[in-house]
């Protein structure tokens, strides 16, 4: 599957946005892919995952355990799993906003282990989560998305494949050009800190 195919399947489930955004990060950016609105649709989901999956074997070889950050690595986290036949886990927050396993999950000394996440953006999740595997057994062996927005800028811990790359600008709220700054932002994502 191509970059284009990919910004395709973005732009058909109308998960392509264009105006004037603020990211999880807080900084701003003239692009937003809504990923909520591909990764609720099993089929694309399935075909996305699919085509990393082949990516994911032919450089990491046998996974056993897929995990990413809740929420946005939980769909995909999943989805991988199945297409590799490993379990799949995630981290989530707890009360002091730390990345943390619950829920039971319980990782063994031999364990492979691919951090999977739906989007990068400055790789923030990514190293939370590589940090939160710190505590467990297994090896980390790397990491996926299904889009680094960051062009493969962003430092996420670890090694990291995508399905495409793509070099989205974004920018410092207090440095924007002026055809964003005349528009008004919007914050459509999930985290609502800003």
């Amino acid at each position: 599957m191509s970059p284009e195919q990919v910004l395709e399947t973005f732009r058909d489930a109308g998960a392509l946005l264009e105006g004037h955004f603020i990211l999880s990060s807080g900084r701003r950016s003239p692009v937003f892919l809504q990923k909520a609105l591909v990764f609720s649709q099993p089929a694309v989901s399935e075909k996305l995952c699919a085509a990393l999956a082949e990516q994911i074997r032919a450089k990491f070889g046998d996974i056993t355990v897929v995990t990413g950050p809740a929420i946005g690595g939980i769909i995909p986290g999943y989805e991988m799993a199945r297409q590799l036949g490993a379990r799949a886990m995630f981290a989530e927050r707890n009360e002091d906003d730390v990345l943390i396993y619950k829920r039971g999950f319980e990782f063994n000394e031999d364990d492979r282990i691919l951090l999977m996440e739906d989007i990068v953006t400055t790789g923030k999740s990514f190293r939370e989560t590589v940090a939160a595997l710190n505590d467990y057994p297994g090896e980390l062996i790397g990491g996926a998305c299904i889009i680094d927005r960051s062009n493969g800028r962003a430092d996420v811990g670890t090694d990291l494949i995508s399905l495409a790359a793509f070099d989205f600008p974004d920018y410092d709220p207090n440095d924007l050009p002026p055809e964003l700054a005349a528009l008004e932002p919007v914050k459509p994502g999930s985290r609502r800190k800003f």
